[in-house]
This record gives C-alpha cells, sequence and structure tokens, in this order.
C-alpha cells in the first residue's frame, strides 16, 4: 500500500483513505464497545480481540443442540460435536501457512507449550540447555524453568538468556547466530516468540530455524502475538512444534482455546515421548477402547480430550472471517496503518513519544510499543488521559504503553484520533 510520502495529517485524509480501504467492509462485523463520544478507538487486539457478531449465534446455535439434542449431537447437530475439531482444521492451516494435519486447536498455551516440551525437550547430559530470550512472556519463562527441573536440571545453567543487543531491548539476528555459534552443541531447544510481547519485534522464524538446526538443536516458537496478526509460515519455516493463543488476534474470546503445530516429519513419531490422552488415539479404533495408546498422525497425536466445543465455536468463526480477508491482504492493510501512526508519532510528537518498535516494517506486526519521554509517571498520566476519553490501548511495566492498529477493523482515523489525543493531553498538561 501506500508508503510515507503519500500520508497526509488531519482525518479528512484518514477518512478518504479509510472510504477507500477494501476491508473496510469488516469493521460492521465486530462489536467494537461504546464510548459516549459515540465508539471506543480500541487498539488493544494485541492483549483481547473484538467480539465477531457472528459470535453470539454460533454459541446460541451449540446451546439449542444442546438442549434440543443433548448426546445425539454429537452425530445429529447442526454442526455435529464428534468432528467439530476438524471444522476448523483448514481455516487454521491457512492461517499459519501449515498443513491441516499439522495443526490442532486445544487446550491453553502454556498447556500446549508444556506438552509439547514433553516431546521435543530431551535432555542429555551433553545437550541440555534452552535459549530462550531474557524478556520473555512471564509464562513462557516459568514453563521452561519448570521443565528444566523436572529434568533435574539447574535453571541457571541450562537457560541460557538472549538479551537485547539493539536499540529499545531488540534483539538482531546476528545476536542469536552467535548465541548458537558459542553455545549450540549444549543446546536442546531453541523456544522464541513469533513477535516479541513487550517491543513488538518480528522474527525471522525461518532463519532462527536454519541456525538453530544446523547446531542440531530442536526448534520451537511462541506465537501468541504473532497469529492472526503476520504471516508465519510454519511449515516453510521448518521448526518442530509451535504454540499460540487464539483471544488477542484472532478474536476467539477471553481465555480462548489454544493452537498447536507440529511438523509433518514428526507425524508419524510413535516413538517420540509425549504425554498421552484418549482423543489422541488413532480415530479408527478410538471407540474400541483397547488399553495401548496408538496416536493418531499428525498434531490431532498429541491431543488429550475431546475438543470444548463451546469454546471452539467462536473460534470457527473468526477463523471464517480470517478466511475471508485473507492473511496477506490483511499484512497489506497492517503495513500500512502502522507505518502512518509511526509517521504521525514522528511528524506531530517527537518531543512526547519514543516508538520502541523496529522501524523496518518486516521486522514488526501491528503492534507498536511507545514511551512517554520523560518520568514513568508521565507515561502512565497519558495511559490513563487516554483512557478516560474512550481510546484503548494496554500498559506495561515499567513505561510502555502498547498500541495495535489491526487491520480486520482498525482505521486510519483512529491512528490519526489516537495522536490528537496526544497533542490535547500535552496542551492540556502545559
Amino acid at each position: 500500500m501506500s508508503d510515507s510520502l503519500e500520508f497526509q495529517t488531519g482525518l479528512t485524509w484518514a477518512q478518504a483513505r479509510d472510504h477507500a480501504d477494501p476491508l473496510a467492509g469488516f469493521r460492521a462485523e465486530f462489536c467494537v464497545p461504546p464510548h459516549a463520544s459515540g465508539e471506543q478507538i480500541y487498539l488493544c487486539g494485541n492483549s483481547l480481540g473484538l467480539m465477531p457478531r457472528a459470535t453470539r449465534q454460533a454459541l446460541t446455535d451449540e446451546l439449542d443442540d444442546w438442549s434440543a439434542l443433548a448426546v445425539e449431537a454429537h452425530f445429529r447437530g447442526k454442526n455435529p460435536w464428534m468432528p467439530y475439531h476438524h471444522f476448523v482444521r483448514e481455516h487454521l492451516a491457512g492461517l499459519v501457512g501449515a498443513l491441516p494435519s499439522e495443526v490442532v486447536a486445544m487446550n491453553s498455551l502454556s498447556a500446549n507449550l508444556h506438552l509439547m516440551m514433553v516431546s521435543f525437550y530431551r535432555p542429555t547430559a551433553q545437550r541440555g540447555a534452552i535459549l530462550l530470550e531474557k524478556r520473555a512472556f512471564p509464562s513462557d519463562r516459568y514453563a521452561l524453568e519448570s521443565q528444566v527441573r523436572f529434568h533435574g536440571l539447574d535453571p541457571a545453567q541450562a537457560l541460557i538468556e538472549l538479551d537485547g543487543d539493539e536499540a529499545n531491548g531488540t534483539i538482531s539476528l546476528d545476536a542469536i547466530a552467535q548465541a548458537l555459534e558459542r553455545d549450540g552443541e549444549r543446546i536442546a531447544l531453541v523456544l522464541l516468540p513469533g513477535v516479541q510481547y513487550l517491543t513488538g519485534q518480528v522474527f525471522d522464524l525461518k532463519a532462527i530455524t536454519r541456525l538453530a538446526q544446523a547446531k542440531g538443536c530442536t526448534v520451537g516458537f511462541d506465537l501468541a502475538h504473532a497469529v492472526g496478526n503476520v504471516p508465519v509460515d510454519l511449515h516453510d519455516s521448518g521448526c518442530d512444534f509451535a504454540v499460540w493463543c487464539h483471544y488477542k488476534y484472532v478474536n476467539s474470546g477471553p481465555g480462548a482455546v489454544a493452537g498447536c503445530f507440529v511438523h509433518e516429519r514428526h507425524a508419524h513419531s510413535e516413538q517420540r515421548p509425549r504425554f498421552a490422552g484418549w482423543w489422541g488415539h488413532d480415530q479408527a479404533t478410538r471407540f474400541q477402547m483397547g488399553p495401548e495408546f496408538r496416536p493418531t498422525p499428525g498434531a490431532d497425536g498429541w491431543q488429550l480430550s475431546n475438543p470444548p466445543i463451546l469454546a471452539l465455536a467462536p473460534l470457527r468463526v473468526s477463523l471464517e472471517i480470517f478466511h475471508r480477508a485473507g492473511i496477506a491482504r490483511l499484512r497489506e492493510k497492517s503495513l500500512a496503518l502502522t507505518a502512518y501512526l509511526a509517521w504521525l508519532i514522528e511528524r506531530e510528537v517527537p518531543q512526547l513519544l519514543a516508538v520502541l518498535t523496529p522501524a523496518d516494517p518486516q521486522r514488526r506486526g501491528s503492534q507498536l510499543s511507545l514511551r512517554v519521554k520523560g518520568p514513568r509517571d508521565a507515561g502512565r498520566q497519558l495511559f490513563e488521559y487516554l483512557a478516560e476519553r474512550g481510546i484503548v490501548g494496554d500498559w506495561r511495566e515499567p513505561d510502555v504503553i502498547r498500541v495495535a492498529p489491526t487491520a480486520l477493523y482498525n482505521r486510519f482515523e483512529d491512528a490519526a484520533r489516537f495522536v490528537e489525543a496526544v497533542k490535547h493531553w500535552h496542551a492540556d498538561a502545559c
């Protein structure tokens, strides 16, 4: 789409750009929370996505089948429950760039991370370490440390933390390569994010996988802030596994059922250890109730329990929206929206805000992480000022305001109004 040379300040230009946006109609498919001034300017899809309007009916349909059919809804419902997780498979695979057999919607992100590490973190005396980022999201850090301790290892020795080597705390590919060159022979697992939650930095999954596998390391990714935000092309990346949630950019509701990817080269790895459950058993013989676990080939083989229908229904709705919009078109709009917001900040309020997220468009997604130039209290005051006026981002300690103009439902007008509000805050403060 347009580059910064075509951007203009003012609501008139932003509204005209929105009017010409081929994806503009998707906004009407979401419930934008109200505010005294009309609708919120919701820039928090990186934390919780808005609810699609069709979600309510999708849930009602399942409740109606439950009330009218009870157990028979597994077979005779509008969307039969027995194969229900298959209803999300194709679109989920398309969203993350995978084969349908490589993905499954199940559990929560942290539960899936633990299940994957049972299979893919296999420390030995010579190779027992995990490479992670120093500022990993806390749940990842907790999970990795607990897995290390479970294997009788000392986290102080077994966790190798990558610190930011670039301005604003981002991590270069060179830093990852150097860490692998230095410690690769003792690293069992590389576990990095697709998008870093605090800075908004996008990581190159394919390049990281190539570097890590050249040193004999297993590779996994936490894509909590990446799926639905940027293309991830998991199959072509070559990584061993990935896990993610669906309540952020994928708009499937608070605590939504999560996602998991296992590369097809592991599809028939029956000898790879795993925590097994009934629903992961081979579908052809599952109901024979035999004592020997025989995993279903592919990601399905890591399932434990039957699918949560009321959690999958919102995911099915959202994935259908993504299928119609197309992740490539959404990325194109996201690049323009984020570039416009960054351009406005740098042009209109450079004395007030610093953008921590990389300037290179290919190294950022929808999120911009902002720091107010001044004491922490000033940043908090701005955050609260915006919230009172219906402009919703989120705050991350110690001093970062995260805003995410999300391509499915945000507008260029939202970016313009955000910057105008920052200017008014400064004027009021003075």
